[in-house]
């Protein structure tokens, strides 16, 4: 039900409109307040977090930095709620850009008045703000500017206003050169009337709101386009509400679209739309209503429906893209903080066929002591002389894990491993190949290894990601990694930016030891960038790496700024003080070092004995500045000074009856790893070629609203086998009743 003059609200695709109050002549603090009081209210974050997160990233704060060290000004939010205020920041400040544009391109009209510059003051909501500038925009040689140019607006206010018994009669007064019948003027004067609705603020949004509530989206394939899209075949004839329609879903169609395969509409019940329009427009009845009602109909099917389509397909779009990005970043950050070997000698094994198997021998850092290649597999099939060369290498280089790529061959050659016995105790380990090939031709590994091939490249990236997944695969385009949906479809600069945000959370949540971290991983580091991380690389070459954290003061370029921000998120193993190797920021020692002096002791018994910490009371440190949020990471860190926040690896193994799709039967109980998670479901490695589906619906008795909720990626599971399509090689699992048939 409608109510006239009542706001619609659409939280469905996030274009809700926040009125404030009138205000001619805003200062600048008054604009800064009006956007944060906006800000507080979408996000649902109280107002002094929000100004006091603003306060700091205008002062050139970072996200991590923010979330770590500045609780008590933010009230503890998180990366995740900081990021939204600087997103919605972001979205503000432009659009009070585009007001500013806006008022002056009706002030150069002479047009703008007190009443319509405060309507634009007072409006922030893009399509809104666009609506009233509509009049305004300069626009192609339309209908009824012919009809104008004609001198037919005149006639049109008298058919809006009823005042005429007969049109026809009254049309005559308006006859020239060019309109020489009543039609002619008439169909003019509606052209114009068309024109009013499709620019009317009122009209556009009450179109708006329909479309809100009860919009959908079509899809039909393109006719003769069957047999090429047959992997559309979902979607040759898909009708959804938009405002239900899943991301995933969407972006399918989209995608279809561009291919030239599908064509999809979206549209909303016409009757209801001309009922409301009607409403607002026709009144007086008559014959100059009729001529109102025929005007509004052309109105909207020829000018204010495409425009609305267009625009909800732009927010649909967005809203299926952020909610795309919002998957794959929760993804990525899973990935990078997957559970790491550690320092341990590895070798890594590139596997193939034809080409045979590359294997690389890394030491405990990470560094190539040794590279070779066998050929257990067709069409060589060199299985004893491989054998024999993985058993040497193991002895020669004492390796403790095996790290095998999980693409070609590389089930094939896990089992060869198996069949093994080695010297010494081994663990072996599948690991995700997504974007080694990417890093292997960059120029990031040429730099690493000039003398080597991009194969012996892949097998190190490889043997690297088991020792420490974050830090090799920073070295990746993060939208190369293979852990999203749909993401060469979505916004790309959105992408970017969320993708860039979560590998600088990760890295900094795990921290980066100073003397021999990468340039790439230093480059994420909070307040670093590329530049300064090449200054702190060589400064670290020039003079043998850093004897304490104050050293980097030293760094070329590196300021106090740079330095606060950074400081506390690398460590320095072999510091003198041991506040260097925790996450305590340099400027809270002091506080450390007074709670050693009050229990007569050092910084260093402190962090070794528990009995001392214990009889530490915080609420003896609380200052105006640093509060009981502070003070307990504080406590935190003395208890694990350093210790990596990740979770500890574990072995696995895919079941020895599976090779193939052909191998697997429905009721079948297998293992597997999480290898894909969206908004739909998750992908399974279960030892095969073809990754099964575990849809939502399948992974708990109860209803999950995300898949995240109840999986984690690489999380080892125990599926089973409902659904096999062989010819279009999917499978389906479920969690659910693991009983096998």
């Amino acid at each position: 039900m409608h109510t006239v003059g009542k706001k619609a609200r659409r939280p469905t695709l996030h274009v809700e409109i926040y009125v404030l109050p009138l205000q001619l002549e805003l200062t600048d603090e008054e604009m800064e307040q009006q956007q944060k009081e906006i800000i507080s209210k979408r996000l649902s974050i109280g107002g002094k977090s929000v100004a006091a997160t603003l306060a700091l990233l205008a002062d050139g704060a970072t996200i991590p930095f923010i979330a770590r060290y500045r609780k008590e000004m933010t009230g503890g939010l998180d990366e995740v709620q900081i990021g939204s205020i600087a997103e919605e920041a972001h979205r503000l400040e432009e659009l009070a850009r585009r007001k500013e544009t806006i008022i002056n391109a009706i002030r150069e009209q002479e047009k703008l008045t007190p009443e319509l510059e405060e309507r634009i003051a007072a409006a922030w909501d893009a399509a809104e703000i666009e609506d009233i500038y509509l009049p305004f925009k300069q626009k192609r040689r339309t209908r009824a500017t012919v009809a104008r140019e004609a001198g037919l607006e005149p006639l049109a206010k008298i058919i809006m206003s009823g005042r005429a018994d007969n049109i026809a009669r009254t049309a005559q007064r308006f006859f020239n050169k060019d309109i020489t019948d009543a039609d002619a003027a008439i169909g003019g004067a509606m052209d114009i009337i068309a024109e009013w609705v499709n620019e009317s603020a009122a009209a556009r949004q009450a179109v708006r709101s329909t479309f809100a509530r009860k919009a959908v989206i079509h899809s039909r394939v393109i006719k003769g386009k069957e047999e090429e899209g047959d992997k559309y075949r979902d979607y040759f004839d898909k009708e959804l509400p938009l405002s239900r329609c899943p991301s995933h879903v969407l972006l399918a169609m989209r995608r279809g679209e561009n291919e030239k395969i599908l064509r999809v509409e979206i549209s909303a019940d016409e009757e209801e739309c001309l009922t409301r329009l009607n409403r607002i427009f026709v009144r007086t009845e008559g014959e100059c209503g009729d001529i109102i009602r025929r005007a509004v109909r052309d109105g909207f099917r020829r000018l204010l429906r495409p425009s609305i389509e267009t625009e909800f397909a732009a927010l649909s779009k967005e809203k299926a893209d952020r909610t795309a990005i919002r998957i794959f970043a929760a993804n990525l950050r899973q990935l990078l903080l997957a559970a790491p070997l550690g320092q341990k000698r590895t070798m890594g094994i590139d596997p193939g066929f034809r080409t045979g198997c590359k294997v690389v021998c890394l030491d405990e850092n990470g560094n190539l002591m040794h590279n070779d290649t066998i050929y257990p597999h067709p069409p060589r099939n060199e299985r004893t002389q491989a054998m024999r060369r993985l058993s040497t290498l193991v002895e020669q280089y004492r390796i403790e894990a095996i790290a095998v790529g999980n693409g070609t061959a590389g089930r094939e050659t896990e089992q060869l491993i198996q069949s093994m016995r080695f010297d010494r105790p081994v663990k072996l380990f599948s690991v995700s190949e997504s974007g080694a090939s990417i890093y292997s031709a960059s120029a990031t590994a040429r730099e690493e290894f000039p003398d080597y091939d991009v194969t012996v490249r892949g097998a190190v990236s490889i043997g690297r990601r088991l020792m420490d997944p974050l830090a090799e695969l920073v070295k990746i385009d993060p939208k190369s990694i293979g852990v999203g949906q749909y993401q060469h479809d979505v916004d790309q600069t959105l992408l970017k930016e969320a993708l860039d945000q979560t590998v600088m959370n990760c890295v900094n949540t795990v921290g980066v030891e100073l003397n021999n971290a990468s340039r790439q991983l230093l480059t994420y580091v909070s307040g670093v960038g590329p530049k300064l991380a090449q200054n702190i690389i060589d400064y670290r070459t020039e003079h043998g790496g850093f004897k304490n954290r104050r050293e980097l003061l030293n760094v070329s370029k590196l300021g106090a700024k740079s330095y606060q921000q950074c400081a506390g998120f690398l460590r320095i193993g072999g510091s003198d003080n041991p506040l260097d190797r925790t996450a305590v920021h340099p400027e809270s020692y002091h506080i450390v070092e007074r709670m050693a002096k009050d229990l007569d002791t050092t910084v260093e018994q402190l962090i070794k004995e528990e009995s001392l910490r214990l009889q530490i009371n915080l609420e003896r440190y609380i200052t105006p500045t640093v509060g009981m949020p502070t003070l307990r990471d504080i406590l935190s860190e003395l208890e694990k000074p350093g210790r990596d926040p990740r979770k500890s690896i574990e072995a696995f193994e895919f079941d020895s009856r599976v090779r193939t799709i052909e191998d697997i039967r429905e009721g079948m109980v297998l293992p597997g790893i999480v290898t894909n998670i969206t908004d739909f479901g998750a992908f399974v490695d279960i030892g095969i070629k073809e990754n099964g589906l575990l849809h939502k619906s399948q992974m708990a008795e109860g209803h999950v609203a995300s898949p995240s909720d109840v999986l984690s990626l690489h999380q080892h599971v125990t599926v089973k086998v409902i659904d096999i399509d062989r010819e279009r090689k999917r499978i389906g699992l479920s969690m659910r009743d693991m009983g096998a048939s």
